[in-house]
């Protein structure tokens, strides 16, 4: 299954609908996960400019006051949803890879900055999983949050917290996932 996973950082038209349309031609994407839409509401015909195809399903959860914002789009001959879960940071798309039959779970995150509500995003995401073991798990998308103080992109970004570091590292090792190679800089956990 091919997976694109991306921080928008703001939907708007601009050359953004159509380099995201590229992208999911030239890598024959199964199923787009976008973060950061900072859209309330997001229709038919934006998923289509997006995707390139009317053969789409979708799922969003809207931003709040122009933050966050989350959506899913997934060609369904690919993809059979069976159930969707979305939550404050979260959309849980439970359902059958159709070309090899099997059960996948698929969630888009996106973080918030602060801490605590961040725990409890987190929180909610490892309750869900321990509620579902039979089926492959991908847990993707922006999790404000960093691995190893390496990971900062540019100086003018603060060094890690190294408690935070140690939080979000220990949360993946209890979610029990093992991160996997990725295309770009980022990283996905299955």
């Amino acid at each position: 299954m091919n997976i694109l996973s991306y921080n928008i950082r703001g939907l708007g038209r601009g050359v953004k609908w159509p380099a995201i349309r590229r992208l999911v031609s030239q890598h024959h994407v199964d199923l787009l996960c976008i973060q950061e839409t900072k859209k309330e509401k997001i229709d038919r015909a934006v998923c289509q400019a997006l995707w390139g195809d009317t053969a789409l399903s979708w799922e969003i959860y809207p931003a709040i006051n122009s933050a966050g914002g989350l959506l899913c789009v997934w060609n369904d001959s690919m993809f059979k949803v069976e159930r969707r879960f979305t939550g404050r940071g979260f959309i849980l798309l439970e359902g059958v890879w159709t070309q090899e039959m099997q059960k996948i779970f698929i969630v888009n995150v996106y973080a918030p900055c602060e801490a605590v509500v961040r725990r409890a995003l987190w929180a909610s995401i490892r309750q869900l999983k321990q509620l579902q073991t039979d089926g492959t798990w991908c847990i993707l998308g922006d999790f404000n949050s960093i691995r190893h103080p390496a990971e900062r992109l540019t100086m003018s970004q603060r060094e890690g917290d190294h408690h935070s570091i140690s939080e979000f590292n220990e949360w993946i090792s209890k979610l029990e996932v093992e991160e996997v190679p990725s295309v770009g800089r980022k990283f996905t956990w299955i």
